[in-house]
């Protein structure tokens, strides 16, 4: 299983005793194989990984780095687990190979999703002085998935969020992940989909590992009973 964005192998601000990303290790890894890496590198003095130059970031780029992740732990069909940006990953490169075992998509919409302001916010925050995270990479990743299909893929497929979860950012610009995912939901299940609302949840419900990982470990589980 490759475990996504936002969790990272090294301490970052949101994590920066580890604690979060331990608690979800020791509810996966009695059964599962993990692998959790520092990618993207969120900032200069974030992650221990290499960075990639911001202007190469792309979509295809990801998705080509990730694979050669698979390949180097040594998976031929893997599991991936993203969360917000990491669902946008799990989504690109779901589209892109048939390797995906399951892809777990939390926090973001499969379906209907807002591109076009995700680009719009990473293009704000970039021009914002002292913030520690390189935005300038998100925003060559939101440029290069402008234009695609939301594309659903073959394999068994979950999308976990919080009922809770809609952001609110300047100029009026909201990205409401909750409630486009209920608004698809129909649509969603009958291609194949598993969803799951988190009752009182916000965005921050991957912070919660006793919350968010029960719910997908029983639908892993009932992957490969």
């Amino acid at each position: 299983m490759l475990l996504s964005f936002p969790l990272t192998a090294s301490p970052w601000p949101g994590d920066p005793d580890l604690k979060v990303r331990d608690s979800y290790l020791e509810r996966l890894t009695d059964r599962f194989q993990v692998v959790i890496a520092d990618y993207p590198k969120l900032g200069p003095e974030i992650g221990k990984g290499s960075a990639v130059p911001p202007e190469q970031f792309t979509a295809e780029r990801a998705c080509a780095d990730l694979l050669s992740l698979a390949d180097a732990a040594g998976f031929d069909q893997f599991i991936f687990w993203g969360y917000s940006f990491g669902a946008v990953m799990g989504l690109q490169l779901a589209a892109r190979t048939d390797r995906l075992s399951a892809l777990i998509c939390g926090g973001w919409p499969p379906l209907g999703a807002q591109y076009a302001d995700m680009l719009t916010i990473t293009r704000k925050m970039a021009d914002t002085p002292d913030i520690p995270v390189s935005v300038d990479q998100y925003v060559t990743y939101c440029e290069s998935i402008q234009v695609w299909n939301e594309v659903s893929p073959s394999c068994p497929k979950l999308a976990i969020y919080g009922e809770l979860d809609e952001m609110d950012y300047p100029d009026g610009i909201s990205l409401r992940i909750a409630p486009t995912i209920r608004e698809h939901r129909a649509e969603l299940e009958a291609d194949g989909w598993t969803v799951k609302e988190m009752t009182g949840h916000h965005h921050g419900l991957f912070q919660d590992a006793s919350a968010m990982v029960p719910p997908v470990r029983e639908w892993l589980d009932s992957l490969v009973n």
